[in-house]
């Protein structure tokens, strides 16, 4: 019988990453949303919807000197969270709190948050299957919080002029845009992310910054496999290639 959990490595076995083998597994949007923040030394990150804690434990290797934080409403998910923070020793640099976002408050974390990223469900409840899998389910679907709530959290804990970093359904660009103003939060950067060369985008990343003013720049689109299948010289230095040791 296969064991429950599987393990990848990252960066030549330097950085350890447990999840559930059924359950929800982390896609390359958190590679891609790790690689994105860019961190002074000092500075404070919310991972909102962190799931096994990929992108705060990936983000910290990175950025030694930032103290990072990630919030999962799913008690089993948050356990192998913080269970994958002690196992790469980052205990004082990570803290993984169970919580619904909706009750987030920026008084919680003593200040203001500097960055605040989430990878929020793409879907609503009434569109497309529900996965039977409850945290694939959660993780895909609003059925434990929406766009709104994610932006509203964001918002709530963000310091004035704090980044906002979000990667969502390309389809529902029009309402990510709608929610971060209605939030003051200004989208300021956007690249459209492709699977191929010559395919249509399915996800965006989006960067807006809290109280900043209008204006927008539109990166050059961001392409995940070459035409081998590979991936693109962009996304391969990224990371190094993760390796299944379960």
């Amino acid at each position: 019988m296969a064991a429950p959990f599987t393990n990848d490595t990252f960066f030549n076995g330097k950085l350890v990453v447990r999840q559930h083998r059924t359950g929800y597994r982390y896609s390359i949007d958190a590679i891609i949303l790790s690689h994105s923040i860019k961190a002074r030394p000092g500075e404070r990150v919310l991972d909102l919807g962190t799931g096994c804690g990929i992108v705060p434990i990936i983000s910290a290797f990175q950025f030694p000197e930032v103290l990072f934080y990630g919030v999962e409403i799913q008690p089993e998910l948050a356990e192998v969270a913080g269970a994958n923070v002690t196992a790469n020793h980052m205990e004082e640099r990570i803290h993984i709190v169970q919580q619904d976002l909706k009750t987030l408050e920026a008084n919680q974390f003593k200040a203001p948050m500097d960055i605040v990223v989430s990878n929020p469900p793409y879907r609503r409840v009434s569109s497309g299957r529900i996965n039977p899998n409850a945290q694939k389910a959660v993780a895909r679907h609003e059925i434990k919080t929406t766009l709104e709530e994610v932006v509203a959290a964001a918002g709530r804990i963000l310091k004035t002029a704090g980044k906002f970093i979000v990667i969502y359904s390309a389809e529902r660009l029009t309402d990510l845009l709608f929610t971060l103003r209605a939030a003051r939060i200004e989208p300021k950067y956007l690249r459209c992310i492709h699977s191929k060369q010559d395919a249509e985008a399915k996800l965006v990343l989006l960067e807006g910054v809290k109280m900043a003013n209008p204006g927008m720049k539109i990166a050059a689109p961001l392409v995940i496999y070459a035409d081998d299948g590979s991936y693109s010289a962009e996304v391969a230095a990224m990371f190094h290639m993760p390796v299944d040791v379960s």
